[in-house]
């Protein structure tokens, strides 16, 4: 069951992070949710009004529908016809008939063809579906405009995490900067006059911004995806990747700067994972991945 446990934990990780903005704000979530007989392993409730500056609330409040909007998420072994037509029918009892539904079913095997039909011909259009197979990575989606949207938003077994580092990203503008100044220096000494001047400063300042954040993306951003088999880091264009089951233990790691990072521990030693430069929450990580290590010694 670790890998379903996976796919949960990975939504509940993008609710909190604010991943799945563009469907609703989510401000609710709850875990073992029952309506009737059915337990959904998480719910998430919100709605379609914006909650920042005052500007954006009045427009909200005057342009924005007041729908109220439920994502629930179910995993399963493997999903039939009949199971699918008692989510949605849950679903539909319990909430008000203008509200908004994202059903998300993840299931461990392949795909019946039955249940592929089932999820597509959903034909509420306040009731979207998306169904996701661990064993072929293949989605099926109810063919309306919220089964639509929520395949687009929702990633139901991989996630990737990524904040932008300021810190690195200043120190690539100032590389490029100096670089730029420098080259401005040279054509000085090479007899052109007057190239030092408050433009000349003004367009290499726009260059160093444009060439330092490509500078940024391609040596410093870091980047890290998990999955139920193992994680992607990525610093800048280098990858390294590993699997759980070639880890044995995971400790919080923090540097001497007062970074976080998960170290993972092997035969052949250890490898740290970043949490404060992908934005990641350390508890809940630590627990995810703990869980992770486990379920991969499990399989080996």
């Amino acid at each position: 069951m670790y890998d379903l446990n996976f796919a949960i934990d990975m939504i509940e990780e993008q609710l909190v992070r604010g991943n799945l903005r563009w469907l609703a704000n989510f401000s609710e979530i709850h875990k073992d949710y029952k309506i009737g007989d059915v337990t959904f392993p998480l719910y998430a409730s919100g709605s379609l009004q914006e909650k920042g500056f005052l500007l954006s609330r009045i427009f909200s409040a005057l342009v924005t529908p007041k729908y109220k909007i439920h994502l629930l998420i179910y995993t399963e072994q493997n999903f039939d016809p009949k199971l699918i037509r008692k989510l949605v029918l849950a679903c539909k009892s319990k909430f008000g008939s203008e509200d908004w539904v994202f059903l998300g079913l993840v299931q461990r095997e392949d795909f019946q063809k039955a249940t592929k039909e089932a999820v597509a011909n959903t034909t509420d259009r306040n009731v979207g579906v998306v169904a996701y197979s661990l064993a072929s990575k293949e989605r099926v989606t109810s063919e309306n405009v919220l089964g639509r949207g929520l395949a687009k938003q929702l990633r139901l077994t991989e996630a990737k995490f990524e904040v932008f580092d300021l810190p690195n990203y200043l120190k690539s503008f100032t590389i490029t900067f100096f670089l730029v100044v420098l080259f401005l220096v040279f054509l000085t000494f090479s007899g052109i006059q007057n190239i030092v001047n408050p433009l000349s400063i003004l367009i290499a300042i726009v260059v160093s911004l444009l060439v330092g954040h490509r500078l940024y993306k391609n040596r410093y951003h870091t980047a890290l995806s998990i999955d139920a088999k193992g994680f992607q880091l990525w610093e800048g264009k280098a990858m390294k990747e590993g699997k759980w089951a070639d880890f044995s233990d995971v400790a919080i790691y923090i540097t001497p700067k007062r970074e976080t990072f998960l170290r993972l521990y092997s035969k052949n030693g250890t490898f740290d994972l970043p949490l404060s430069r992908t934005g990641l929450s350390r508890k809940e990580t630590y627990m995810i991945i703990r869980n992770l290590i486990k379920g991969g010694k499990a399989i080996q």
